[in-house]
């Protein structure tokens, strides 16, 4: 029986090494490719993920463009980063708003997030 590739809240939970080798393997690339894509040697590729050498800035710079995700993605466990792309997109954007805007932004978010935890906390009862 044939292992599926981790899904990627699963390969979250995972430490660099494994996350990186999951990423490669949904992507359908080899260790040849990704080190053709990112400029280094397969021998490296395997030695990252095997745990036996870490990246450098640069290095994980090129993994993350080439596998499509952020650096954060392959360094850091899920409850260990900030917000996701499409959040950290729209909170960028509102950081460009005037003071007003922002206040009512905040104030909206804080609103929604009581909303949110209330919820939860009434299903727990």
């Amino acid at each position: 029986m044939q292992r599926s590739t981790p899904s990627i809240p699963e390969i979250a939970l995972m430490a660099f090494a494994q996350r990186l080798a999951a990423l490669r393997k949904e992507k359908g690339l080899t260790q040849q490719q990704l080190a053709q894509a990112v400029g280094l040697h397969q021998t490296q590729i395997h030695r990252y993920e095997s745990g036996s050498s870490e990246p450098s800035m640069d290095a994980l710079r090129r993994l993350a463009l080439a596998l499509g995700v952020s650096t954060d993605a392959l360094v850091f466990e899920e409850s260990e980063r900030g917000p996701d792309e499409e959040l950290r997109l729209q909170f960028e954007a509102v950081s460009r708003f005037d003071p007003e805007e922002k206040k009512i932004v905040r104030a909206l978010l804080d609103s929604l997030i009581l909303k949110h935890e209330a919820k939860r906390w009434a299903a727990a009862s």
